[in-house]
């Protein structure tokens, strides 16, 4: 019964009941005046208003809402008028309307102002100022009374009378129960008015209200203040939105109340106790579960309302009315959330609250309650929506399953014997606090009370209903993919079948939750389910799989000390009772037992020759509690020779093996093969959650954005047992350890072998024996080898340094590695003599003998006997796998004089390659390979080594002219990092010829040449007759390191040949320039004239015959090419810069040019550069006739020239021609020829000279060259 219907129960008993027109839990109105006439217009009134939705704006800045209004009309009472003092909500009338269809003046003067007059007097007396007048206009009764006033006249007298301030409170309804436009029009207009009036009460009162709920609400810090009341009042508001069908703020206000109980209880916890909260702590006398089939529990609501509640019963009538609202809102899912939460809050606030609960009586309550749950769920719900959303139910299925183990176990259902009398006791009380089952589920097969009743009433029964409900709870579990609290359950389920006597059944589920566990690496899950499962594992005599269980359990330090050497101890007592039986040998992974921390080689590179001793120390730590005493440690070795590597050599070894000797094995957690710690690192992020409204903090947390990677499942972990079909490798090659003690902790174990056949050796396994019980690690991982090696004899030869400096004495280092071959007394090398590289014999010199591992063993004397031929050098005695090690001091002697780097006379192919590599050569140093030949005493057959000599030094040379006057310049280069002394320094002529003198024009101390630096060396060329068209040159210069103080050597000069040719000059080129006429100096921007004068300095020659050479009655000429080029953009040639010219071949003809040039800059220019070339005509073995168009003024022209100083262009540009090396436009034409003159033919005195330029007056800006 809701709470409208029961005060209107109250009500009947005092007096008669008003008129309720209907029953549903509705706003009221009153209805005074004409109640016939109300009665008539009721079916429409009740069937327009809820038509036609209304906007509810409230205060607080709350979301407007549309709502459709309802009201409960009934008749007007002054008893229905609220009374001071009252805050029930659901009987406050929110609205009065008085109904008349007067229209006679009279009969409104006697009867019908004096009633409206009373019916406002008794709301003025109750405050009450929401009220309606209704006038209902009839054309029946204006047609009957003819004698009457207009009817406005009736509606102006009320406004006038009751309407002064409000006159919309006074409306017309117009012929209400004719179908008219006009009808419907006043209809309209009435509805509207009476759904604002609603509204605007409902404002006004649910406001005043609320602030009085508020004001209530601040005062629950005083003394008298009773949670009880106020929970009545905001339930009052709660049930006035539930009659506006707003659920959700209906929702709200239980949410509130459940949060401030909530709170007080926390608060009581932490010492800050309420008073009123002693009534919620009362005994728990009553346990029959939640009550979620009623919209309203009454009787609980009674017990709110006395202050007679005990905590069950307050979260039970809350959570059931919670329940509703969220069913009306059709979200079942969130009832099963808050549900599961309602449960596990109720259970810690009882210890909170210090409540006096007996023994099974929460357990009963929790089973009920989540029964209920579901089946409330599943009455809501068809099949389809319940399996698509098990995730929201299966935690209180398995709610259900564990508190029915628990009941179950208290009640001695799941003992071997049975409940015994005290267990019987206890059941009866257990089910007399369940009082009787409640009606609206008595004629259920399957209710929650009857479920519980039948499964606490037989072991049998018990047995079936757990089963089923463990059964599918794993399954829904699985389904969703929640493993872990399947195999929680499982692991329950397991422990029942173990009380059971059942070992069979617990053992797949035992496995199954350690399985996952390992997997995840929950350590202290692990220690417990090993527990029960090595209880199991016994109970069914699986010795191997027990005995493996122990062995972790023993090296497991989540257990207490005594539990782990009683677990060790049964290994122990196993392994001597069967070593004395002789049984069959039982094997088990290491890792339990011991586990391998490092391996450490001596020597530190595991290489050991043929006969070596090598020795290997293992780390390992015991696991277990006590000392054991093992019968033997073996190491498992497996040997092999490598394909396509017959035998490998120390070198080779040694710089591809570490040099420690240590390896570390990584650390892994005794049972854990896949440890947490190979899991990702956490990844904390910060969490802010503001309201969208005003931006202010609403919840701060922390969230793991990587929780995908931390509890993802691994289904496919391996196993820790040991894999079928596995034994241990059964070889020749073990290495062994016997009778040892190891103590717990960290225990070092030396192994010894001597290497007997070359090889690599691989440590596979890992074998400890405890008698019949042998700890296998099957793979030993990271690899661990050690290699054997059987090496052959071999010498090495290297130099001390970076590179061999030819000329002066390097040492150079011989290493004998003696392999297998033993040195005896009488051993030597014999090297072949060279006259090029003498060895230069030291007696102080020494032989070191070294070790394998370079530990040095000895030294001696180094006997070195030298004939023509032969130098032997006698080698100490060593034994085999040694380094026998000394130096050697040699010095390289060039046999010959090295030719010239560049000669004049090569061809134009060979120039050109040259001047390319010109820079390698000038950086690098010219080396020479001195091979020499050796004879080894271990070989019959001879060693050849090479040595590379460096030259140091790297020479050029160049001619010089001043007119006719010669001279040679040598430039010596150290291309070397040492410093040299240079003296004696010559030039000699080849040819001794007495004519030619060369006089040095050098200093004749000794100088020093520095590393990367040059010297230049310069003579002048005298004579006194004509010499030969060239000259063989030989220079030469004494040098040695300018570190050492004696030189008891004497080291041979550096020498360089080289050849001079055409050196005679053959032509004077000077160059004037004149300012403009009457012009004191040149000027910008203003022509001047450049004269260029060629002067012919001898008669005809043997250089002169060549093809430019036209001989015609005894008087010789020749072709020559000038070109005029400024390089520097100084001057700008105007007309022609270059022509062809017919030069006679005689001393002093001289051949004048003019042009005209313009300075682009003011200062002082240098000249334009002038270039002289030969002019060869085309050769006539390409010659062909060509018309005379063939020709033009800028012909292309073959160009032949040497690359030296004078052009460094591949081509010559100027304005008046030009001509390309290469031209493929006129490709097979007869073409020209320009041949450049040697070095030291053409001298040009004007070279170097500069001319004064001054700006012109009109310029602005004065640019001036500086050179």
């Amino acid at each position: 019964m809701d709470p409208a219907a029961a005060a209107a129960a109250e009500e009947e008993g005092r007096e008669k009941p008003p008129v309720i027109y209907t029953m549903e839990n509705k706003p009221i109105v009153t209805c005074a005046g004409d109640q016939n006439l109300f009665t008539s217009l009721y079916p429409t009134l009740s069937q327009q208003l809820p038509r036609e939705p209304m906007e509810w704006r409230r205060s607080y800045g709350r979301a407007p809402k549309m709502i459709h209004l309802e009201s409960n009309f009934v008749q007007f009472k002054e008893e229905l008028l609220p009374k001071e003092g009252n805050k029930a909500l659901l009987t406050f009338p929110f609205l009065h309307i008085y109904w008349t269809e007067c229209c006679d003046t009279e009969v409104y003067k006697t009867t019908v102002k004096d009633d409206i007059t009373k019916w406002q007097n008794v709301l003025k007396a109750h405050n009450s100022v929401d009220w309606l007048i209704v006038v209902v206009e009839s054309d029946a009764k204006k047609k009957n009374k003819t004698n009457i006033l207009p009817r406005t006249s009736i509606v102006d007298k009320i406004r006038n009378d009751f309407c002064n301030k409000q006159s919309d409170r006074c409306v017309v309804l117009s012929d209400p129960l004719k179908d008219s436009s006009r009808s419907q029009e006043s209809w309209n207009a009435f509805l509207t008015k009476l759904r604002t009036l609603l509204l605007m009460s409902f404002t006004k009162n649910l406001g005043k209200f609320e602030d009085d709920m508020r004001t209530l609400r601040e005062k629950r810090t005083e003394p008298g203040w009773s949670f009880c009341e106020y929970f009545m009042v905001q339930e009052e508001l709660a049930f006035v939105f539930e009659m506006l069908q707003q659920f959700e703020d209906a929702l709200v206000q239980y949410d509130e109340l459940d949060a401030l109980f909530s709170q007080y209880v926390v608060n009581f916890g932490a010492g800050d106790g309420a008073n009123w909260l002693t009534f919620f702590c009362q005994p728990v006398r009553s346990w029959n579960g939640l009550i979620l089939r009623k919209p309203i529990d009454m009787e609980k609501r009674e017990l709110i309302q006395n202050q007679e509640a005990t905590l069950l019963d307050l979260r039970s009538y809350l959570f059931s009315r919670q329940c509703t609202l969220l069913i009306f809102l059709q979200r079942p899912w969130e009832v099963s959330q808050r549900a599961l939460e309602l449960l596990h809050n109720c259970v810690q606030e009882l210890k909170l609250l210090e409540v006096s609960v007996p023994p099974g009586a929460l357990d009963c309550w929790v089973f009920l309650s989540c029964l209920e749950v579901l089946q409330r769920i599943e009455g809501c719900c068809d099949r389809a929506q319940i399996d698509a959303n098990v995730s929201h139910t299966v935690g209180l299925w398995s709610y259900a399953t564990e508190k029915l183990k628990s009941l179950g176990y208290l009640c001695g259902l799941v003992s071997e014997k049975g409940p015994n009398s005290e267990d019987l006791n206890r059941t009866v009380d257990l089910l007399a606090g369940l009082g009787a089952e409640r009606p609206e589920t008595a004629n259920a097969s399957q209710s929650p009370y009857k479920k519980l009743k039948e499964a606490l009433s037989s072991v049998e029964a018990f047995e079936k209903h757990y089963l089923d409900l463990s059964h599918a709870t794993i399954e829904m579990y699985t389904n969703i993919g929640r493993i872990r609290s399947a195999k929680l359950v499982g692991k329950d389920l397991a422990e029942f079948y173990m009380r059971k006597k059942g070992p069979q059944k617990a053992e797949i589920y035992l496995q199954g939750a350690l399985k996952t566990y390992l997997a995840e690496g929950w350590a202290l899950l692990v220690t417990h389910t090993r527990k029960q499962l090595a209880e199991c594992q016994k109970h069914l005599g699986q010795i191997e799989n027990y005995l493996q269980t122990s062995s972790l359990l023993a090296g497991d330090n989540h257990l207490k000390e005594d539990e782990r050497k009683s677990f060790c101890q049964e290994i122990l007592d196993f392994a001597n009772h069967q070593a004395e039986n002789q049984g069959q040998k039982v094997i088990l992974p290491m890792h339990s037992f011991a586990q391998l921390k490092t391996l450490h080689f001596d020597p530190p590179n595991a290489v050991v020759h043929v006969g070596g001793k090598l020795s290997i120390e293992l780390t390992l730590l015991s696991q277990m509690p006590i000392p054991v005493q093992v019968d033997q440690i073996a190491i498992h070795v497996h040997f092999s020779i490598e394909k396509n590597s017959y035998r490998k050599t120390a070198e080779w070894l040694t710089k591809h093996k570490t040099s420690n000797g240590v390896i570390s094995f990584p650390n892994e957690v005794a049972g854990f093969p896949f440890s947490r710690n190979n899991l990702p690192a956490l990844e904390l992020y910060e969490m802010y959650e503001r309201s969208p409204s005003d931006n202010s903090l609403n919840t701060a947390g922390i969230i793991c954005k990587n929780v995908h990677m931390l509890l993802r499942r691994q289904e496919s972990s391996s196993s820790l047992d040991l894999p079928s079909g596995v034994t241990l490798e059964d070889g020749a090659h073990v290495l062994k350890c016997s009778n040892l003690i190891l103590e717990p902790g960290v225990n070092k174990i030396t192994f010894n072998t001597q290497a007997k056949e070359p090889g690599t050796y691989t440590l596979r396994q890992l074998c400890t024996s405890v008698g019949k019980v042998q700890f296998v690690l099957l793979h030993i991982y990271p690899i661990v080898q050690y290699d054997v090696y059987s090496q052959e004899p071999q010498l090495k030869v290297e130099p001390m340094t970076d590179s061999l400096l030819a000329g002066i004495p390097q040492k150079v280092k011989f290493t004998v590695t003696t392999g297998h071959y033993t040195m005896k007394n009488g051993d030597a090398l014999q090297l072949s003599n060279a006259d090029a590289m003498p060895i230069l014999y030291h007696p102080e010199s020494k032989a070191v003998i070294y070790s394998n591992t370079r530990e040095k063993i000895s030294e001696s004397s180094l006997r070195i006997q030298s004939s023509e031929k032969i130098t032997s050098i006698s080698l100490p005695v060593a034994p085999a796998y040694h380094v026998i090690e000394f130096e050697l001091e040699v010095m390289y002697l060039p046999s010959a004089t090295e030719s010239a780097v560049e000669k004049e006379n090569t061809t134009n192919k060979e120039v050109h390659r040259k001047n390319k590599e010109k820079q390698k050569q000038d950086n690098c140093m010219a080396t020479v390979d001195q091979k020499v030949t050796i004879d080894c005493p271990w070989s019959i057959y001879s060693t050849i080594i090479a040595l590379t000599f460096c030259i140091p030094f790297n020479a050029k040379h160049s001619l010089l002219s001043a007119g006719k006057r010669k001279y040679v310049q040598v430039c010596v280069q150290n291309l070397s990092e040492l410093c040299f002394q240079l003296s004696d320094n010559s030039l000699k002529n080849s040819a001794d010829c007495t004519d030619l003198q060369l006089v040095p024009l050098n200093p004749e101390s000794q100088q020093v040449i520095y590393s990367k630096q040059s010297i230049f060396f310069v003579w002048e060329l005298k004579w006194t007759k004509e010499l030969p068209l060239s000259l063989q040159c030989l220079f030469s210069v004494s040098f040695c390191p300018a570190t050492s103080e004696e030189q008891s050597l004497t080291l041979k000069p550096f020498t360089y040949e080289f050849q001079v040719e055409n050196f005679f000059t053959l032509y004077h080129v000077k160059t004037e320039i004149f300012p403009p006429l009457g012009s004191e100096y040149c000027k910008t921007g203003s022509l001047c004239s450049l004269e260029v004068s060629i002067t012919r300095l001898v008669d005809l020659s043997e250089v002169d015959r060549d093809e430019a050479l036209t001989e015609s009655d005894g008087y010789c000429t020749t072709k020559l090419m000038y070109e005029v080029v400024d390089n520097s953009s100084n001057w700008a040639v105007c007309g022609k810069s270059s022509g062809v010219i017919s030069m006679p071949v005689a001393a002093r003809a001289t051949h004048k040019v003019h042009m005209e040039v313009m300075p682009l800059f003011a200062g002082y220019l240098p000249f334009p550069d002038v270039r002289l070339f030969k002019y060869l005509p085309h050769h006539s073995a390409h010659s062909m006739q060509l018309d005379a168009d063939s020709w033009i003024e800028n012909d292309n022209l073959s160009v032949d020239k040497n690359v030296d100083d004078q052009a460094e262009s591949s081509s010559i540009r100027s304005r008046g021609s030009l001509h390309s090396a290469a031209s493929g436009e006129h490709k097979g034409l007869p073409m020209p020829r320009l041949q450049s003159f040697s070095s030291g033919q053409v001298f040009n005195c004007s070279t170097g000279m500069q001319i004064l330029v001054i700006p012109s007056k009109d310029d602005h800006v004065l640019e001036v060259n500086i050179t």
